[in-house]
């Protein structure tokens, strides 16, 4: 077994520029239960899931199981986007982008629907919401979870 290294030696105690939270009516509209977030922010979450890695748990290095959430740091989503297809089972929200991750996600078994960006206010810690100036997909891997995908627009 290979031991990855932490990527967080400190807790998360403020917030960063990462921090948007998906909205609830995305999770609403889906009509699923997670297993697990991935890569849930230290405060409250609007994922209906039984179990949420933070910051301080980290992600990538903890196993993942089940059916999982992946909302992931923009900034650094190759790791989180390639583990998210290796785990083959879930939903996974990242920006679109010409990088080596989106082509591998390309080039998965995994399905996406562009959800109305018009619509598409993410939460940030205060509360407020916010705008992201980036187009915004929805991965899914796993039959059901590529069916529900279709609950937010045509299925590609």
């Amino acid at each position: 077994m290979i031991v990855q290294p932490r990527l967080f030696g400190t807790p998360q105690t403020e917030t960063t520029s990462d921090d948007y939270y998906t909205p609830k009516w995305i999770f609403d509209a889906l009509g699923l239960h997670f297993d697990l977030d991935v890569a849930s922010p230290p405060h409250s979450t609007n994922v209906p899931c039984d179990r949420y890695y933070t910051r301080e748990d980290d992600g990538l290095a903890s196993p993942w199981y089940g059916r999982v959430w992946c909302n992931p740091p923009y900034s650094k989503a190759l790791e989180w986007i390639t583990k998210w297809i290796d785990h083959g089972n879930g939903c996974l929200m990242v920006v679109a982008s010409r990088s080596k991750a989106y082509a591998n996600l390309n080039n998965s078994a995994a399905r996406f629907v562009l959800p109305d960006q018009r619509q598409l206010k993410f939460d940030k810690p205060d509360q407020r919401p916010a705008n992201i100036p980036y187009l915004v997909t929805l991965w899914a891997l796993g039959d059901d979870n590529i069916r529900a995908l279709r609950n937010l627009g045509r299925v590609r």
